[in-house]
């Protein structure tokens, strides 16, 4: 018998994006619901080869649901996930809602699948932010091999993870410049056609933006509460796919051969680094794919045992929908959860 699983935000970029890979990694699923809000009532949402209608999330019971795919945003998950949950289905959330919650385990398979048996304690796993979740695939291997003490990051984030508005803005925008049109900032605090803006999220206090801080809080939960970390991140008029310059510091030696030896194998991984032009991996050819690529790998000579690389990933994908799946493999694999019996 296969799982019943539903998807509430099924319109969005990723909500659509989490369908296409249930289908492509044949997850076992005997039936997926499409949800959304009321006004999205009745849109059309591929599933493989099948279309599914939406349903109102706020009038469907999800008694004999056994997983609910999360990805309509923080509002929506704080009030529906625990409802969700009471009602016996496993939640794995996208939003940033119950992180940090220390009773929620924080998961990238590839880096703390362990983790996933927290899950009873509240029946929900959360997915780690986007620009978070390719960052720490890649820092894993390295911190075992040789233990992480300080990491530096620059982010390059496309516009889509903000949305689909975000995307139709840079659009809309870029058409402006060429036909000398009025260019207007509605998702953006300043134009983002042919430009780069330092600010994801909001301002905190310290000066820091939630995006960075997100970062900083979320690696030390995934990975090690140990490892310092800085960040700046900036939104890059790029569609899909976010890139991160990389800066290292360890507390043991490691060269940049030994550390791209590792990452070869590690999962989750792929090592492109030849050092001529065009040997390393845009955010470009990242789109579409499940991979975290990395190049640029090289030595610090700056800082005692420091290296440099450069990251990219499909923020949809690894950063948000593909991660989401990955964990539910994760309950099923593990057998953590069994379908409900299904009234005869």
């Amino acid at each position: 018998m296969g799982y019943k699983v539903a998807l509430v935000g099924a319109t969005g970029n990723v909500g659509r994006e989490m369908l296409n890979i249930l289908d492509e990694r044949s997850f076992p699923a005997d039936e997926v619901v499409a949800l959304a809000s009321r006004r999205s009532m009745g849109v059309e949402v591929s599933y493989g080869d099948r279309t599914l209608k939406c349903k109102a999330l706020e009038h469907y019971d999800f008694s004999d649901v056994d997983i609910c795919l999360m990805s309509a945003g923080g509002a929506v998950s704080k009030e529906w996930s625990p409802k969700i949950a009471a009602a016996g289905a496993v939640v794995i959330d996208n939003s940033s809602t119950w992180r940090m919650d220390p009773d929620v385990p924080l998961i990238v398979p590839e880096v703390n699948a362990d983790a996933v048996t927290d899950f009873r304690k509240k029946g929900i796993i959360a997915n780690p932010n986007c620009s978070t979740a390719q960052l720490v695939v890649a820092l894993k291997p390295l911190h075992d091999a040789a233990k992480i003490r300080r990491v530096v990051v620059s982010t390059y984030q496309s516009v889509s993870g903000a949305g689909k508005d975000a995307m139709d803005e840079l659009f809309s925008q870029t058409k402006a410049v060429y036909t000398n049109d009025e260019l207007v900032n509605n998702k953006f605090p300043k134009r983002i056609a042919f430009n780069v803006i330092p600010q994801i999220d909001v301002f905190m206090e310290d000066g820091y933006t939630k995006e960075e801080w997100k970062m900083m809080a979320e690696t030390k939960k995934i990975l090690d509460p140990k490892i310092k970390l800085t960040a700046t991140c900036v939104r890059v008029p790029v569609f899909v796919g976010h890139s991160e310059a990389v800066n290292i510091e360890f507390e043991n030696p490691i060269s940049a051969d030994e550390a791209r030896n590792i990452l070869r194998t590690a999962p989750g991984c792929l090592v492109i680094d030849k050092r001529e032009p065009g040997g390393y991996v845009t955010p470009y050819e990242s789109a579409g794919e499940d991979a975290t690529y990395i190049s640029r790998i090289r030595e610090d000579a700056t800082v005692e045992n420091g290296l440099v690389l450069w990251c990219v990933s499909d923020n949809l994908r690894k950063g948000a929908a593909l991660n989401a799946v990955q964990i539910a493999e994760c309950l099923v694999n593990r057998k953590l959860l069994q379908p409900k019996k299904k009234a005869a």
